[in-house]
């Protein structure tokens, strides 16, 4: 099968009609789906969208080939690095090469350490037991009163990833839920840098951007907003020292004077924390909330490891929690957090499964499409089910191509531990202490246009107070 590199205008197989006119909303509620889809009718697990010079794969031995074996021939590449670059600099997230390998190197050292994993700990557990916790409790105390679990979330992480990356707290979670500019400012950045790669063309958002109007002059207010906060941190750190913080940003400091390169990492890790694991925990609870079982069997496990009474669990007691690991890796599976991860082939390549790749061309792995194909997870892929991670009551680890929901090879996500060791401590205090019901237990979730996965119009919730004794 070839693929072209160029992008076609028009094309009139069949699937670039259904992309190009939408007529495949009418079966399928997500672009996911759809993708899904044919993915699965495809022999090679691998199709071709020729309007946008793009092949896209749920075959694991593509995905190895892609992220591990030929890793060298296929970076994020220039076209991403353009899309992302007036938000993320040259930060991790939209470098490849030298770039790449030195901020890879300096944060592995820093992510790796037995201080700042406990700092993180420390942070995550603060911002639930005085933060989240009064504010489901405040809920769960009002008559079928309903709440956006989502954008809870949203702002909980928020929380955690501003004090974790800057040392800065813009208290999102609150009883009267305020407003942060800082926030608001780093959630349009974020969308609208989004929104350039469903642009018809790259030259679309160019020629707003040249002549500084409509979307693109929304995003340059933005980024200058949060470009100044960014500044005035980092020049406030610098001026009253930085050797005693755990943020970091104080840890970077000390390896790089240039502030304006600072800026860039910094907020490449506030881009990767914040939404991924709002997204996760989103679909997680949904989960839950359709499976009483699994929420059930968590709360066993709770009550068999933690002491009665006991607050958050210790970092060795969540290690211990191997059905609610399970549970949360398995609820990424179904629902990733990054529905698809685009590269570009640097040369004419041949994929594991003989797909033809030509040089310029984009090629997506599907980590959504890949956790409902049969022929990768088995006839009951589509069912939540935390077991099929477990051998004898402990958790296996899956191979990660197989399961790239963290990418795998050497751009493995560096933030893996710390991000599911927040999932895991949210998701165990709220499950201990409340229970969560769906306002509209019928509907599935729908997502909207993004850099990760957000339902569109958020999930509306009922808080209801745990009067079991597994607090």
């Amino acid at each position: 099968m070839e693929a072209s590199s160029w992008i076609k205008l028009w094309c009139n197989c069949e699937i670039c009609k259904a992309y190009v006119t939408s007529s495949w909303s009418k079966d399928f509620d997500n672009l996911a789906d759809w993708y899904s889809h044919l993915l699965k009718q495809s022999p090679t697990s691998t199709i071709h969208i020729h309007v946008l010079g793009n092949t896209i794969t749920a075959n694991p031995q593509n995905v190895e080939y892609m992220l591990k074996t030929r890793f060298d021939n296929f970076p994020k590449g220039k076209p991403f690095s353009v899309l992302l670059g007036d938000l993320l600099g040259k930060g991790i997230f939209a470098v490849d090469g030298e770039c790449w390998r030195f901020q890879r190197k300096l944060a592995s050292l820093e992510l790796g350490s037995v201080s700042i994993r406990s700092y993180a700990f420390e942070v995550v557990n603060s911002e639930i037991e005085s933060r989240l916790v009064p504010l489901l409790t405040s809920f769960s105390d009002q008559s079928r009163q309903t709440l956006d679990l989502q954008d809870v979330f949203r702002r909980f992480s928020f929380d955690i990833i501003c004090k974790f990356s800057f040392g800065f707290d813009p208290e999102c979670v609150s009883l009267t839920f305020l407003e942060s500019e800082f926030a608001n400012a780093f959630d349009m950045a974020s969308k609208l840098s989004a929104l350039r790669a469903i642009s018809p063309s790259t030259l679309v958002w160019k020629v707003k951007r040249l002549f500084n109007v409509g979307s693109e002059k929304e995003l340059k207010k933005s980024i200058k907003l949060v470009n100044a906060l960014a500044t005035r941190v980092i020049e406030t750190r610098r001026k009253f020292g930085f050797s005693d913080k755990n943020d970091l940003l104080s840890r970077f400091m000390g390896s790089i004077d240039d502030d304006k390169y600072l800026r860039d990492i910094v907020v490449s890790f506030l881009l990767a924390g914040r939404d991924t694991v709002a997204s996760g925990l989103t679909s997680f609870f949904w989960l839950i909330s359709q499976h009483p079982q699994v929420e059930s069997n968590i709360r066993d496990e709770s009550g068999r490891i933690l002491e009665p009474g006991q607050g958050h669990a210790t970092f060795e007691q969540l290690r211990e929690m191997h059905y609610l690991n399970a549970a949360v890796l398995e609820s990424m599976r179904l629902f990733p957090p990054v529905q698809f991860d685009s590269k570009f082939c640097l040369e004419d390549d041949v994929l594991a499964d003989g797909t033809f790749v030509a040089r310029g061309t984009r090629v997506t792995y599907h980590p959504y499409a890949m956790g409902r194909m049969d022929r990768v997870w088995g006839s009951d892929c589509l069912e939540f089910k935390p077991d099929r991670w477990l051998s004898n009551g402990k958790f296996v680890a899956q191979c990660p191509f197989k399961y790239p929901v963290f990418q795998a090879g050497p751009r493995v996500c560096m933030g893996k531990d710390l991000a599911l060791m927040e999932m895991k401590c949210v998701a165990l205090a709220i499950i201990r202490k409340f229970n969560i019901r769906m306002s509209d237990p019928g509907r599935a979730p729908r997502f909207a246009p993004g850099l990760t996965a957000t339902v569109r119009g958020g999930l509306s919730v009922v808080v209801e107070e745990n009067k079991t004794l597994y607090i």
